[in-house]
């Protein structure tokens, strides 16, 4: 069986994280009892059915769904009311997700385009303790007290978070396997643009695809904080601990975009003044260590049968993470990724995005983006550069490296 063939893909994903304290407030440690979920996502590729993944990877107990439900998004907390379908586990629809474990929903047939939005909302009877998350959606999530699953409109639903709760993915039926996956941090889970726009760097590059007449899955795996070599406890396993999870193991991907490394090199510049306890362990990591990251994922992609693309860090001066020490090891990471010729393909995003980051595209902190930023970054590759390998295999591209300095064709 290839990866080109056609069945389970992914159309939207995020990465879940432990339960706890984060850069802002989250309903993950008081979890939920008798209280209604309501989440939107936006999708990538359309198709004709869906199913929903769950993960309670982080707790400590099964949890119990006593109802699951997904429509078409209608704005705010509402669902358009013609297209809301009951969801099923094994043809139940109160079912239970494993501690410490993941879960697909049963076939539902929702017909959905590129881009459309889809709002899931799940009923929790029983007390469900501390909750698996994903702490920055920058998208609003919406809870109420009581069964509320079948709810056309959104009035009752008047508590808000911006973190997904027990969320991990959602695939469409009969699609092609060419998915591809970012894995990396803070700038690919989109800090600095604005909630509820969708101006992340994956959801841009899909929009582009979809411009082009190629539309493709384009999965966010980044989380805020995120490092290539180190596991936190608040901000997440390390990229090559949940490389298999969160890359390998999800379907219909061809490509796998890394762009991470920032938060190894960096934080540990700011040990003795940080504005955020969440960043601990401040563990100082050489530009060696994060080469054997990426080295460590790139291998264990090739052996899955997927096109490895590396994407240059991306500028950091004037921010707090700064340093000539961090600068030099930034350098030297940017010069492996451009040299080894390891990668099947390279987008040089801190060539297309300057030394320093431009004033109409820095957020305000000299190191994540704005919205403008986020756009100007997915601008930058060459979506010839994202093709897969069975794709590269039969243009006959000669040599298996490429690379991309600037505007993208």
């Amino acid at each position: 069986m290839t990866r080109r063939q056609r069945g389970w893909a992914a159309t939207w994903a995020t990465s879940p994280q432990r339960p706890g304290p984060s850069f802002a407030p989250s309903w993950s440690e008081e979890g939920f009892a008798d209280q209604t979920i309501r989440q939107t996502v936006r999708l990538s590729v359309g198709g004709s059915a869906l199913r929903i993944r769950l993960s309670n990877r982080y707790g400590t107990a099964p949890l119990h769904v006593a109802g699951l439900t997904v429509a078409s998004h209608g704005g705010g907390a509402a669902v358009e009311p013609d297209t809301l379908r009951e969801v099923t586990v094994g043809g139940e629809t109160a079912f239970a997700v494993p501690a410490g474990g993941d879960l697909a929903t049963d076939r539902v047939s929702l017909h959905t385009d590129a881009l459309d939005a889809v709002t899931i909302t799940m009923y929790l009877a029983r007390p469900s303790g501390p909750a698996t998350y994903h702490a920055q959606a920058l998208a609003t999530s919406h809870r109420t007290g009581g069964d509320h699953r079948a709810d056309h409109d959104g009035g009752a639903f008047t508590e808000t978070s911006q973190s997904w709760y027990y969320l991990s993915g959602v695939d469409v039926a009969d699609a092609p396997a060419d998915g591809i996956v970012v894995i990396g941090d803070s700038l690919t889970d989109g800090s600095g643009s604005t909630p509820d726009t969708d101006h992340r760097f994956p959801d841009l590059l899909a929009q582009r695809l979809v411009a082009a007449g190629r539309p493709r899955a384009v999965l966010n795996q980044g989380i805020g904080g995120n490092r290539v070599t180190v596991d936190s406890d608040w901000l997440g396993d390390s990229a090559t601990t949940r490389f298999q999870r969160d890359v390998l193991a999800v379907p219909g991907v061809s490509t796998v975009v890394i762009l991470a490394g920032i938060n190894d090199i960096a934080i540990s510049e700011i040990a003795g003044e940080s504005p955020f306890p969440v960043l601990a362990p401040y563990t100082e990591v050489s530009a060696q260590e994060v080469i054997a990251g990426y080295r460590s994922m790139i291998g264990r992609a090739r052996s899955a049968g997927l096109r490895t693309v590396g994407a240059t860090l991306l500028p950091m001066r004037g921010s707090a993470f700064s340093t000539p020490r961090s600068e030099a090891r930034r350098t030297a990471v940017n010069d492996w990724i451009r040299g080894s010729k390891e990668y099947d393909a390279v987008i040089d995003l801190a060539r297309a995005m300057g030394d320093v980051l431009d004033p109409s595209h820095d957020s305000g902190d000299h190191l994540h983006l704005n919205d403008a930023g986020y756009r100007a970054m997915a601008s930058a590759v060459d979506l010839a550069l994202l093709q897969s390998s069975s794709e590269v295999s039969a243009a006959e591209t000669p040599g298996r490296y490429a690379e991309a300095h600037g505007p993208a064709r």
